[in-house]
């Protein structure tokens, strides 16, 4: 279980987050949306540790990622809006070196490893050097490799960005079944038709601060509209893209 209470980061003369607070459960799937801008990012950052709250508390199973980062570091498993891969590795060679970082047991490795290039489509390039991958590919290779060590906790930054349909199809189908084994996830997107089909609860940030949160058929209730666009737009307001 994650949760955020009362986050605040100031860069400069610009707050990105103000205030922020939400819990994501265990077996659920929690979309994080909001305009560009609008510190979904930012919040996503201190909650894995690369960005430090100027306030507030992030506690991960237990672990406070400020005062214990390394254990709760050890709980997650992170996509990152920039996918950060060696490009002269192979798939197979970026799932392998995290999962010994992680300390995944070597008898497990290979079986861990071959099992999410099955799940990604990933085995006809698994052999093949990043370098020239598409953005598609890369955000496959990097969510296989923050999956390989089976965390409890799942962070994804707009994980089907540049996928075509089918490996879209793919993604989501390991979101479900990440939910089936009682995980933690939670991830943002721009995709309306993806969050109504996969989260069980939506958080709405705009201009730094969480403005709505609830199911899908909450937030359509709460604005009075039938689809779930419009009802972001409305949530976040009209000077929301430029927060």
């Amino acid at each position: 279980m994650i949760r955020v209470t009362n986050l605040r980061k100031v860069f400069g003369p610009v707050t990105a987050v103000e205030d922020v607070s939400f819990s994501a459960a265990d077996g659920t799937v929690t979309g994080l949306l909001g305009p560009n801008g609008a510190g979904k990012t930012t919040s996503l950052r201190m909650i894995y540790g690369l960005v430090k709250p100027d306030s507030g508390t992030i506690n991960i199973d237990g672990h406070d990622v400020v005062t214990d980062k390394l254990a709760a570091q050890a709980c997650l498993g992170v996509l990152p809006d920039q996918s950060g891969l060696y490009p002269r590795l192979t798939p197979r060679e970026h799932i392998r070196y995290f999962g010994e970082l992680q300390g995944v047991p070597r008898h497990d490795l290979e079986s861990r490893m071959e099992n999410w290039l099955a799940q990604l489509d990933l085995k006809a390039v698994a052999d093949r050097r990043v370098g020239g991958f598409s953005h598609g590919e890369r955000s496959k290779v990097a969510m296989a490799r923050a999956l390989v060590h089976n965390p409890q906790n799942v962070l994804l930054d707009e994980p089907t960005n540049g996928l075509d349909v089918s490996s879209t199809r793919a993604v989501r189908e390991a979101i479900r079944r990440l939910k089936s084994e009682n995980r933690c996830v939670i991830f943002s997107s721009h995709v309306m038709q993806e969050v109504s089909a996969l989260c069980d609860r939506i958080v709405v940030i705009a201009r730094g601060r969480v403005v709505a949160e609830g199911t899908a058929d909450e937030l359509l209730a709460l604005t009075g509209n039938t689809n779930l666009e419009d009802a972001l737009v409305k949530l976040a307001g009209p000077h929301g893209e430029a927060a």
